[in-house]
């Protein structure tokens, strides 16, 4: 399988039916795409394909050839992306586990929607699980982020 992986062409040997999930982590080394549920209900394993959130733990490695995939190791090497920045200053993580793939969800959330209200930003993160409760914080940082994108 050929892609483009945080802006760098790979190749894997990989089936058709492995999901991408376990291509990124065992295959690339992208670890930071975390395994939560395996039945795309949580949302620790969200990518980008094509600029797309999506579910990694079920997407078959056949629907990523050809494609671009981003990986939170991929949003900004520099953690310069808004939503990274915003994540830190309002301190967002507490266990962490689910926290790459939120932040995903809400970089892709902000590409489609630069100033997104509460009700779009509920219904967009919808399936993204957080078992430390951070959602008011989630919330928060997205509307920074969002503010901190139209800066940029």
């Amino acid at each position: 399988m050929n892609f483009t992986l945080n802006g760098n062409a790979v190749s894997v040997d990989a089936e058709d039916d492995m999901p991408l999930l376990w291509a990124l982590r065992d295959m690339l080394g992208m670890t930071g795409t975390k395994y939560g549920c395996g039945m795309a209900l949580c949302g620790a394993c969200t990518v980008h394909l094509d600029g797309q959130a999506v579910r990694a733990c079920t997407l078959p490695m056949s629907l990523v050839q050809g494609k671009k995939v981003t990986t939170i190791e991929g949003l900004a090497v520099d953690a310069s992306h808004p939503v990274q920045q915003a994540w830190k200053e309002h301190n967002v993580p507490q266990c962490g586990y689910c926290q790459s793939g939120q932040m995903m969800s809400a970089a892709a959330l902000l590409a489609k929607h630069p100033n997104p209200d509460d009700n779009t930003i509920d219904e967009q993160m919808q399936g993204n699980i957080c078992r430390c409760g951070t959602y008011p914080r989630i919330k928060a940082a997205i509307k920074t982020a969002a503010k901190l994108g139209s800066k940029s």
